[in-house]
């Protein structure tokens, strides 16, 4: 799983609009039970084609149902125990669970129920429980709001939550998922020497700019003209870590859907962009339109590429653990199986580019995981394999940085539950690698 941030696309369905809400319910339900029936991301779901016939403001509103549905899933469901003496199938569980999610937070009660009842009465098989959904939900209109309230803040999983407390603390974890159970807001990269005009824009500490609220993205101004980009602030941070100069011969590895790319071209760089994924790096191609800025784009495996660089971004492919603030599908997606593996492979590809990269040069290794085992112990790892490799702390140049977000090895952790008060970060790892001007001999890959 790759970089963090960027719209959430847009899916396929088989209904006719008729009202707003009831068709952005009825996605939002064909969403939950893929994910949570079928273990599939959202963004599988939607790449697929789930919501495609729903009109753009039903497909948003289906998408935010789904996610605070899936933020609120464990309070949803100690709810709802308390009204089921045995457990319902799937799709009627799913539409009880989204209906007590939004009359808890606040929506009409009238608008949740009978649209949920109705719902469930569109399949033959759930018809018969139409009653239980109704009494149920009508129950909820009235006791939810103030019950939902006294419940915890909902838990990770035991699969990620036990290494994590391990790594970072009981504390720390749980102050984690505050920050994952509020959800992330918008942050955006602004195009060097452009003047942003985003109502309500707030500008962070490290550079980026945060929006609260900012409805539709395509429709905010500057978008189209390519001021800006969708960049999560922690995903903003390697490419700068990196310091590229103009008219340097910079890799991007692993770069959909990218946000480095835009980031080191917009810088002067000659930038080649190289992903396996020829549907994300499409994405990648409307993006550096959309900006006026230009990248040599290549569809292809990074352990096959060759050639040689001044600078190289490696955002590995990784468990992704760091971005669930803003997909809050993954732990229900996601059993950890596989982990050990993109260890491995993480470490092949560090090793690989690192043969890329000249003498002399830089190169930052980066990952939007929570785990140690994908950051800071993968470079120790490296440190300890590869002659002529040093770790350089970030510098003054890097703004906004607290020094307690440097590791003993000299890189920067970056997690959810810092600036709390500002909305967050997603959990990032990062470290900026130099070469020995007269590298020794490299590891073989």
């Amino acid at each position: 799983m790759g970089d963090s941030g960027g719209d959430i696309g847009a899916g396929r369905g088989a209904d006719t609009v008729t009202d707003t809400g009831t068709d952005a319910r009825r996605g939002a339900l064909r969403l939950l039970d893929q994910v949570l029936g079928e273990h599939r991301l959202l963004s599988e779901c939607l790449n697929a084609g789930v919501l495609d016939r729903l009109a753009p403001e039903d497909r948003a509103r289906a998408q935010r149902l789904a996610l605070d549905t899936l933020r609120g899933l464990e309070r949803a469901d100690r709810l709802l125990q308390r009204h089921l003496r045995k457990v319902p199938p799937l799709t009627v569980r799913n539409a009880l669970r989204l209906g007590t999610v939004e009359l808890c937070t606040g929506a009409a009660a009238h608008g949740v129920v009978n649209t949920m009842v109705a719902i469930i009465g569109e399949h033959p098989r759930h018809r018969p429980l139409k009653g239980l959904v109704n009494a149920v939900l009508r129950k909820m209109s009235r006791d939810g709001p103030q019950q939902w309230q006294r419940l915890r803040i909902p838990r990770l999983p035991k699969w990620l939550r036990k290494p994590l407390v391990q790594a970072w603390g009981a504390p720390a974890v749980a102050a984690m998922e505050a920050a994952h159970f509020a959800g992330a807001p918008l942050d955006v990269t602004a195009r060097p020497g452009v003047a942003l005009s985003l109502p309500g824009a707030v500008a962070l500490p490290t550079g980026s700019w945060r929006l609260h609220r900012p409805g539709r993205v395509s429709a905010l101004p500057g978008y189209a003209e390519g001021a800006w980009w969708v960049q999560d602030a922690a995903a903003a941070l390697p490419a700068r870590l990196l310091a590229p100069r103009a008219g340097e011969h910079i890799l991007d590895l692993c770069a959909a859907p990218g946000g480095k790319t835009l980031q080191l071209a917009a810088a002067g760089a000659r930038v080649v962009a190289l992903d396996i994924s020829e549907s994300r790096l499409e994405r990648l191609r409307e993006n550096l339109a959309r900006c006026g800025l230009a990248a040599t784009v290549i569809v292809g495996d990074a352990l096959a590429h060759r050639g040689r660089y001044d600078a190289i971004v490696l955002d590995a492919p990784c468990s992704a653990t760091g971005t669930i603030r803003r997909h809050p599908d993954l732990p229900h997606a996601r059993d950890g199986a596989g982990i050990a593996e993109l260890i491995e492979f993480q470490g092949r590809m560090l090793d690989h580019a690192w043969n890329l990269l000249k003498p002399g040069g830089r190169l930052v290794f980066c990952t939007c995981s929570l785990l140690p085992d994908e950051g800071e112990q993968q470079v120790q790892a490296a440190l300890a394999r590869t002659p002529g490799m040093t770790v350089e702390p970030p510098g003054p140049a890097l703004t906004g940085i607290d020094p307690a977000w440097i590791t003993p090895e000299g890189g920067l952790r970056l997690r959810p539950d810092y600036w709390p008060d500002l909305g967050g970060m997603d959990g990032f790892y990062m470290a900026r690698l130099r070469k020995a001007a007269e590298s020794p001999v490299s590891p073989v890959t």
